[in-house]
């Protein structure tokens, strides 16, 4: 049996998965379940990494730490 490793939108996830359900010779490895915390976690962190891409890229202009902390 061979593997194989697919990077899948967020947004088709679940429309790709049930795709391969359907199809009877794919086995699918069960994902481990996250606590609703680390789900909120990773959100979180994922929107992080996109905005820091955006300011890479020019798009968008970040905060720095002093202002940050000039806000508190």
């Amino acid at each position: 049996m061979k593997q194989l490793i697919i990077h899948i939108p967020d947004k088709k996830y679940v429309f790709f998965v049930e795709l391969i359900k359907n199809l009877g010779f794919v086995k699918i490895q069960s994902e481990r379940k996250l606590y609703p915390e680390q789900e909120v976690m990773l959100d979180e962190l994922n929107e992080s990494l996109h905005l820091v891409e955006k300011h890479t890229k020019g798009e968008i202009k970040l905060k720095s730490a002093e202002e940050l902390l000039d806000e508190l």
